[in-house]
C-alpha cells in the first residue's frame, strides 16, 4: 500500500494514539520523522510539547564490544522494575539501499509480547558521529509516548563517535576484553565521554585486566563530561549470564537522581536541544545548497575548476545564493 499523505485531521489522531501508547502510531510515526517532509515536522512540533520527561541513556563502544546483547539484557532488567523501555539501535547504513543492515535488530529477541518494550532500528545514512539525523526525532516520539528510558544504541565507529554526548543524560562506553589493546577507549577518543563504564563478557578471563585498567585510568584524574561532582563507575557485566546488570541498572537509576539534585539534568537537556537546533539548520542549509546543484553550484564549480574563482570564493557566493548573505567570515 503506498505511503499516503496524512491530513491535518489524521496528524491529530495520531498525535492522540502516540500519546495513548499505541505501537502501530509509534511506528507510523517515526517513519513520518525519518521522512522530514512538511507533516513530518507538524507533527513533531507538536509532540515536542509532550516530551522531556525520559531519560535517554546512550549506548557506545567500539565494534564487537557486545553492545546489542547488553541493551537486550539491561532492558530485562529495567523492565524488573516496573519501567518501560525504548530502544533506538543505530545502524551503519547499507551502501545499496541506505537502509539499516541489520533490519529490526534480530539480536534483540524476547520483547515481541512485552508491550512496555519498542524496539526501533535505523540508518545512520551517513551521518557523522554514529548518529542517523532522525534519530532524536524518534527519542521525542517514545518519550512523548510515555517510555520511562529510552536508550539509543550507536554503531561504534570509533573517534566520530562523539554525537552521543550531545544526545543522552547519561552514557555508557562499553568495553570488552580482549579486543587486543588495553587502552581501546582512549584509542576510541570515548574515555571522557563516561558516566558509566561497563566491561561487557566480564567471565572472560583477561576481564580483570580491562577492569583494571579502566579503573586505573580513572583514577589518574581524567575527567566525565565535565561533572565533578559524579563518581565514574566501572561495573562489570555479563550478558549471557546476567552477572552485573542489576547493579548497571541500579547506576543509571542513581545517576538520574544525581543528575536532578544536581542541577546537571537541566544543563544536559539545554545542550541536547542546542546541538538539535543547530543540526536542524545544518540540515536546512544542506538541503538549499544541493537544491543549487544544477544551477549556481554548476557555474561555480566550472569557474573553480578554470582556476578562474578559488574555492572559498566560490563557498561564498554559493551561500549568497541560497542565504542573501555573502557569507563571510
Amino acid at each position: 500500500m503506498p505511503d499516503e499523505t496524512p491530513s491535518q485531521s489524521a496528524i491529530e489522531a495520531l498525535v492522540h494514539n502516540v500519546l495513548n501508547g499505541k505501537p502501530r502510531a509509534i511506528a507510523r510515526a517515526m517513519s513520518l520523522a525519518e521522512g522530514r517532509t512538511a507533516d513530518a515536522a507538524n507533527l513533531m512540533a507538536e509532540l515536542h510539547r509532550h516530551a522531556g520527561r525520559a531519560h535517554i541513556v546512550g549506548l557506545t563502544g567500539v565494534p564487537g564490544a557486545g553492545k546489542s546483547t547488553m541493551v537486550a539484557a539491561l532492558t530485562r532488567e529495567i523492565r524488573k522494575q516496573g519501567k518501560t523501555v525504548g530502544i533506538i539501535a543505530i545502524d551503519p547504513s547499507s551502501p545499496f539501499s541506505g537502509g539499516a543492515i541489520l533490519g529490526d535488530r534480530v539480536r534483540m529477541t524476547g520483547f515481541a509480547d512485552d508491550e512496555g518494550v519498542f524496539i526501533r532500528s535505523m540508518a545512520t545514512r551517513g551521518a557523522l558521529g554514529g548518529l542517523a539525523r532522525a534519530s532524536l526525532d524518534t527519542v521525542d516520539v517514545l518519550d512523548a509516548a510515555g517510555f520511562d528510558v529510552v536508550l539509543i544504541e550507536t554503531v561504534g565507529v570509533g573517534q566520530d563517535e562523539v554525537d552521543i554526548v550531545q544526545a543522552a543524560h547519561t552514557i555508557l562506553v562499553v568495553s570488552a576484553p580482549g579486543l587486543g589493546d588495553e587502552v581501546q577507549a582512549i584509542k576510541a577518543g570515548v574515555l571522557e565521554i563516561a558516566d558509566i563504564h561497563v566491561v561487557s563478557k566480564a567471565d572472560k578471563p583477561d576481564a580483570p585486566r580491562t577492569i583494571q585498567d579502566l579503573t586505573g585510568m580513572l583514577h589518574l584524574g581524567r575527567p566525565g563530561k565535565g561533572d565533578k561532582k559524579w563518581t565514574i563507575p566501572v561495573i562489570p557485566t555479563s550478558a549471557e549470564t546476567g552477572k552485573g546488570m542489576q547493579e548497571l541498572s541500579e547506576k543509571i537509576s542513581e545517576h538520574y537522581v544525581h543528575l536532578e539534585e544536581s542541577g546537571e539534568m537541566e544543563v544536559r537537556k539545554r545542550q541536547i536541544l542546542e546541538m538539535r537546533i543547530i543540526k536542524t539548520a545544518e540540515d536546512m542549509l544542506r538541503e538549499r545548497l544541493l537544491n543549487e546543484r544544477d544551477g549556481k553550484l554548476q557555474r561555480l564549480l566550472d569557474q573553480a575548476y578554470q582556476r578562474n574563482m578559488d574555492v572559498r570564493s566560490a563557498a561564498k557566493n554559493l551561500l549568497s545564493a541560497v542565504t542573501g548573505d555573502d557569507g563571510d567570515g
